[in-house]
């Protein structure tokens, strides 16, 4: 059994905070976001991982050698061509009988993972959603929750169930020979070979896929669904001890060990990294990284980048790494 985890992406939408460092490792409720899909991998009992890697790559390599003891191979994706493109570079690391279980490297999903696993048909995730135009889909048979069809991004949609980035393969022998035909026959839909145009082709085949529905997803590709999940995440996160001088938490929060908060109201929805310093502020629904300083500020909805020096009133801001703002 194996678990993929592409994380090649570059995360344009999340700029400035992509432009030091890749997106998978963002961090939400004081832990990157590729550090809790291993954690809830590792859960379940998978110790042989892949993670395709890209931009930035030895970023996450020396976090994942730093934090895990499991198997871990790193797949560089040189050219990004699509999700399909991206377990195909992988295929020299998988097995014909391998059983896969694949999750997106920035996305966060509350699913049974434990009952995907050793499925004897394949397994996808999905979940409603009011605009599916911008997503993969499945067509289900009602009663079965078996899958009749895939379509990647229809522009006149015949279904509402979305794909959201989980896949289990019981066996990997036909995927990897699909994905195969695809690239080197140079099929692409949206100028990409798509992961969603090889399930439909396995279906073709005979191939049996169910549907199962989650009830949690976070694509964390923009700043508002980074802050969604770490909202989400923080409802389950304990708050260790932490010192306050003269401060109030409103929890759900995460303050590492070594922050400094003084004179200052922390909550709710907040994480704070390491090494951070909060000084007569007011934060609620926000994430400040490691080694910032916040004084004098009111902050909302806000992501601070790592080594931003902020100071003054601002209601929202988005702030990347190594950054100086001063409020007149």
């Amino acid at each position: 059994m194996k678990a993929i985890i592409p994380a090649a992406g570059i995360g344009t939408r999340l700029r400035p905070h992509t432009f030091s460092q890749p997106k998978a490792l963002l961090n939400v409720a004081g832990k990157p976001i590729i550090g809790h899909i291993l954690d809830s991998v590792i859960a379940i009992g998978i110790v042989d991982i892949i993670i395709i890697v890209g931009y930035k790559s030895e970023a996450i390599k020396n976090y994942v050698a730093k934090n895990y003891s499991v198997n871990v191979t790193f797949v560089f994706q040189e050219h990004r061509e699509g999700l399909g493109h991206s377990l195909w570079v992988a295929k020299d690391f998988i097995d014909p009988n391998d059983q896969l279980l694949v999750i997106l490297g920035d996305t966060i999903i509350k699913a049974p993972l434990d009952t995907m696993v050793g499925s004897s048909s394949h397994m996808i995730a999905i979940q409603e959603v009011a605009d599916p135009r911008r997503f993969g889909i499945v067509e289900l048979e009602t009663s079965t929750k078996k899958v009749n069809k895939f379509v990647e991004k229809p522009q006149n949609p015949t279904s509402n169930s979305a794909i959201v980035g989980l896949y289990y393969f019981s066996s990997a022998k036909v995927l990897m020979e699909t994905l195969d035909s695809n690239i080197k026959n140079n099929e692409r839909t949206l100028g990409e070979f798509q992961l969603t145009d090889a399930l439909q082709k396995m279906l073709e085949k005979g191939e049996n896929f169910s549907a199962i529905e989650v009830s949690k997803w976070f694509d964390c590709g923009k700043p508002e669904t980074l802050l969604a999940t770490n909202a989400y995440l923080l409802e389950t996160t304990e708050l260790t001890n932490v010192s306050l001088d003269h401060s109030i938490v409103i929890p759900p929060v995460y303050i590492s060990p070594t922050a400094t908060i003084r004179r200052s109201v922390i909550g709710p929805h907040v994480t704070i990294s390491d090494n951070v310093v909060i000084e007569d502020s007011i934060l609620k629904n926000s994430i400040v990284n490691s080694n910032a300083e916040v004084s004098s500020s009111l902050l909302e909805n806000s992501i601070i980048g790592e080594y931003v020096e902020l100071t003054g009133t601002f209601t929202s801001v988005n702030v990347g790494d190594s950054s100086i703002i001063l409020a007149k």
